[in-house]
């Protein structure tokens, strides 16, 4: 499996991720958002959001934004891009699941509903599950006892990748 194609198996195995963005004062702002799609050609990860959210004010602004993802203490990922709000309303209406209705009680007809897509340019990952688990414990443990840090470089546990 391609480093690429690693961090796209990674990321759907998450269904919420924070999404991080800059305010025009230059403070960094987080909220947690729901994944509704990840699209199998370009990568691009679909949201919904709400047209007067402050992350909109915030992307219309400054288009760089970053997705992190953390699963228990052995998956970490984090992606950089460019997040751009879109209006398309067939879309909408593909992507609609009924438990969004708690955020859009209007559904997929919702005047103010858009989708926000994440274009990833850059993935890092860390990937401690399995037998990267173990080999991470043994590198770990060599290192305390050597005094040394552990070695992990770019393999299976971890890698960054131009998307």
């Amino acid at each position: 499996m391609s480093q690429r194609d690693k961090i796209f198996e990674m990321l759907r195995g998450f269904d919420t991720v924070m999404l991080v963005t800059a305010a025009a004062d230059g403070r960094i702002e987080g909220r947690p958002m729901q994944i509704v799609d990840i699209d199998d050609r370009t990568g691009n990860i679909w949201f919904f959001t709400g047209l007067g959210s402050r992350k909109v004010h915030e992307i219309s602004d400054n288009a760089q934004v970053a997705v992190v993802c953390q699963q228990e203490h052995s998956t970490y990922l984090s992606l950089s891009g460019i997040g751009m709000i879109v209006h398309e309303p067939s879309r909408v209406r593909q992507l609609w699941r009924e438990p969004l209705r708690v955020w859009f009680p209007d559904g997929p007809e919702a005047p103010d509903l858009r989708l926000l897509v994440v274009e990833p340019r850059i993935a890092e990952y860390w990937d401690n599950r399995g037998a990267n688990r173990l080999e991470y414990m043994f590198e770990a443990a060599k290192a305390y006892v050597s005094g040394t840090r552990p070695e992990v470089g770019e393999s299976d546990q971890h890698g960054r990748v131009p998307l």
